[in-house]
Formats: structure tokens, C-alpha cells, sequence
């Protein structure tokens, strides 16, 4: 039995081996959020609006999601090193489930607040909540404008872009609502708009925590199929046999894979290797392979069976 690694370099679209740089865009969106949490709050108590409020208690979260989703693109970077063989790069999965968690517990928190105020209602000041969530709109979209190149390619970067987006939606929401107490009285219509709110941020977070769920787990990231890259390995020339295939993320943009091939003919050489690695980095986004070699149809491999691991 012979194990020889390959590892692609192809640096094109979507097969790069770091995260791509977004610090301006942190560092900007945070600063610019963490400025307007403080104002909307100190509006919301001004104006009595538990919509703004709650939408501020979004805005904060969204800071820490930022610095956390920040903190691991920085990490990711990390020469491997010591124990950490792939260095730090599974912190973007991380920060990514950490932004999940943390939505849904503001959630809780506007949501209770929200029901209390509804049995309750109370008088709000809507032109002051107009004017403070119409600036909200122009920096949570911004913000999320710096992100919107990333997202498709990384989790935790379309984390970041989720926060944001959703915030200018429900920067929006609160304005309507704002508008319609003005325009009708009716004081109920502010902890509704807050319900609402609520609803937006499980919605847009459904995403992001069933995909940082799954990466923690080590699941086969999605776009790739499983079947079809069995399928390019067993049509490699000499293959007869391909078992252990495993292929899991060891990042928010990078994809490992592992697997046994027998070939029965002769270990076909190095090229062999490099071709494979660059096939399935090109092909499927895999960008780290290893491929061990079984020379013998016979050959007493523990992993053989599918259902071992």
C-alpha cells in the first residue's frame, strides 16, 4: 500500500486557499454601526419606540457578529503551525455559527420585550423614529454593499452581508410603522413592527445557522456532489476501486477530501497525483487532496466498507 499527496494552486475564482480581504469593510461598517447603535438607542428611549429599540438591540448584535466574522478572516490567515495543522481556518465555521446563536437570542429578547409592549401600549414619538430609521437604511445598506462580493463565495462573509441587508429591511419596516402611527394613532402598530423584526431576523438567519451547522459537522459543503466526484475518481485511468472517499470544509472557502483508490496495474506515478489534485480543485473546489493508492484488489483495508470511518 503507497500514499502520495497532491494539492492544487490554481488561484482562480473560487479556488483560493485565504479568504479574501475584507478588513476596510469591517472596520468601516463597524464603526459606522457601532455609532448608530448609540443614537438609535438613545432615540429609541427618547421616543419611547420599542421598534427602534429593538432594532437597535439587532444593531448591536450585528457589531458583534461583525467583530467576530473579522476576527476569524484575520485567523484563517494563520500559517499552519504546532497542533493546529490547517492553522486557524476553521474559526470562520465558527464565527459563523457564533452569529447564527447570537441572532436568535436577541430574537428572544426584542420578541419578549415586543409582547409586553403590545398588551401595553404606549404613546411613540413617530417623526423622531422616522427620521433615525431613515438613516439606517443608508448605512445598513451601504455596509452591506461592501459585502456583497463575497457572499456566494464564503459563509462567513454572506454572514456579515445577511446582518446588514436585513437591517435596512427592517430600518424600512420601523419607518413604515412610524408613518402609520402618525398618520393613524394607532400606538400598537410600534410593538407589531418589532414582532415583525423578529420574524426578518429568523428568517434571514435560518441560512446562515443550517449551513454553520452542517460545516461543524464536517458534512460535504454545498455545490459539490459526492456521487460525481466518486465518479470522476473511478474513471481515472487504472482505477477499478475507490472506497474511504471523505470530504468535509476546513473552512468557510476551503474543501478537503481523502480517499483510497485501487489500481490494481501499478502505482501510475506522480503526474498521475498532480493531475487528479488540479482536476478536482477546478472541477469540484476541492483544494486540498489526498489520494492513498492500493495496489491489490485484495488488499486487507480496515476502511473498505462504507459504513466505516
Amino acid at each position: 500500500m503507497e500514499q502520495r499527496m497532491g494539492h492544487s494552486h490554481d488561484h482562480g475564482p473560487g479556488h483560493s486557499h485565504a479568504p479574501a480581504d475584507f478588513g476596510a469593510a469591517f472596520a468601516v461598517g463597524i464603526a459606522l454601526n457601532s455609532g448608530f447603535v448609540v443614537a438609535e438607542a438613545a432615540f429609541g428611549f427618547y421616543s419611547n419606540s420599542t421598534a427602534l429599540l429593538a432594532d437597535a438591540g439587532h444593531n448591536l448584535s450585528d457589531v458583534l457578529g461583525l467583530l467576530v466574522a473579522w476576527g476569524a478572516t484575520s485567523l484563517a490567515k494563520r500559517a499552519p503551525a504546532g497542533r493546529f495543522t490547517y492553522g486557524l481556518r476553521g474559526s470562520s465555521i465558527l464565527a459563523a455559527l457564533f452569529n447564527a446563536v447570537f441572532l436568535l437570542v436577541s430574537v428572544g429578547a426584542i420578541g419578549w420585550e415586543s409582547i409586553l409592549r403590545l398588551m401595553q401600549p404606549e404613546p411613540v414619538a413617530g417623526l423622531t423614529v422616522m427620521i433615525v430609521a431613515g438613516i439606517g437604511i443608508v448605512i445598513n445598506a451601504a455596509t452591506a454593499l461592501m459585502f456583497a462580493s463575497g457572499r456566494k463565495a464564503d459563509i462567513n462573509i454572506e454572514g456579515a452581508f445577511l446582518h446588514m441587508a436585513a437591517d435596512a429591511a427592517v430600518s424600512l419596516g420601523v419607518v413604515i410603522a412610524a408613518g402609520l402611527i402618525l398618520w393613524t394613532g394607532w400606538t400598537w402598530i410600534d410593538p407589531v413592527v418589532s414582532l415583525v423584526i423578529c420574524l426578518v431576523i429568523l428568517w434571514s438567519t435560518y441560512g446562515l445557522l443550517r449551513s454553520s451547522v452542517v460545516m461543524s459537522l464536517d458534512a460535504v459543503p454545498p455545490g459539490i456532489d459526492v456521487v460525481a466526484v466518486r465518479r470522476f475518481l473511478q474513471g481515472l485511468p487504472g482505477v477499478t476501486r475507490v472506497h474511504d472517499l471523505h470530504i468535509w470544509p476546513i473552512s468557510t472557502t476551503e474543501t478537503a477530501l481523502t480517499c483510497h483508490v485501487v489500481m490494481p496495474s501499478g502505482h501510475p506515478g506522480d503526474r498521475f497525483l498532480v493531475d487528479a489534485a488540479h482536476e478536482l480543485s477546478h472541477d469540484f473546489r476541492i483544494g486540498h487532496t489526498t489520494i492513498q493508492i492500493e495496489l491489490s484488489e485484495d488488499a486487507p483495508c480496515a476502511l473498505a466498507p462504507d459504513e466505516v470511518v
